[in-house]
């Protein structure tokens, strides 16, 4: 069972709608445990956006039920006189941080060839160099620094460990991006839940 990630976000709305945000949070808290979902959450007055973690078999379903914007509707406590009442916030799932694969050597097939290059006629005569082949994707590298056959595959095995880490990082930065976005982007209608004066009064 894997946990379920949700932003909750006022995005780049006013400080009534991070008010929402927290209440918001607090019904979910209240709901989850109404369905024995653990829930966690790092609560802290006026932030835009909150992260909720929820486990348990019925965590895809409450998740879903919350997908969207929600709608809070509420003279402003902050601002009295303000006319405006209307507030949305988002709830959106977040995927899972992508993992760094693991590189197998089982999975690699070695090749030996000639070094070429420099070196003299020692490295040309010899099959010093390795030619290493990923055969799940198909990427290869060649290692021939080395004079001695054994060093190049083992150099070879370092080059694909530091090329799966920097697609990794890769992964993780647009991931980060992606968090970004949806922290700053709150759609303003088509509410899957609206609550007023706290209470649910209509859902998807």
């Amino acid at each position: 069972m894997s946990t379920i990630l949700l932003c909750v976000t006022a995005g780049r709305g006013p400080a009534e709608c991070r008010d929402a945000v927290a209440r918001i949070v607090e019904i979910m808290r209240e709901e989850a445990a109404d369905h024995d979902l653990a829930f966690g959450a790092e609560m802290e007055a006026g932030r835009p956006s909150v992260f909720v973690s929820i486990d348990g078999e019925a965590a895809a379903s409450f998740a879903r039920s919350w997908e969207g914007s929600v709608q809070w509707i509420a003279r402003s406590s902050l601002r009295p006189g303000h006319r405006r009442k209307n507030w949305f916030v988002s709830v959106s799932r977040l995927p899972e941080p992508p993992k760094q694969p693991e590189l197998h050597e089982a999975d690699l097939v070695f090749e030996t060839l000639r070094a070429g290059g420099p070196g003299g006629q020692h490295q040309n005569r010899t099959e010093s160099a390795v030619r290493a082949t990923h055969r799940p994707t198909g990427a290869s590298v060649i290692a021939r620094d080395e004079r001695s056959q054994h060093c190049n595959k083992a150099l070879a095995i370092a080059r694909f460990k530091s090329l799966i880490a920097a697609v990794h990082e890769r992964e993780r930065d647009v991931a980060q991006f992606q968090q970004w976005l949806v922290r700053i982007t709150v759609e303003r209608g088509n509410p899957v839940r609206t609550y007023e004066g706290g209470r649910l009064v209509r859902s998807r």
